[in-house]
């Protein structure tokens, strides 16, 4: 039994690509947001747990973590 070849297999892929088009979610039905993609932290400066100013241009390339809170 002979394997389909290249040819084969694209044109079943190109015959199935108008269904799994037709098949696409109603993303605004579902009240889905769009991503809106990362934007850069501001530049600011804040001290570190001995006193000293550290900016975050200094940390540029390292994984910064910050940890907000309020008490109101």
């Amino acid at each position: 039994m002979r394997r389909p070849g290249l040819a084969g297999l694209s044109v079943a892929l190109l015959l199935l690509l108008p269904v799994a088009a037709a098949a696409a979610p109603d993303f605004a039905s579902m009240q889905a947001q769009p991503y809106e993609s990362p934007r850069p932290a501001p530049a600011f400066t804040l001290p570190d747990l001995d006193g000293k100013p550290v900016s975050l241009a200094t940390l540029h390339g390292k994984v910064v973590l910050l940890f907000y809170w309020a008490t109101w």
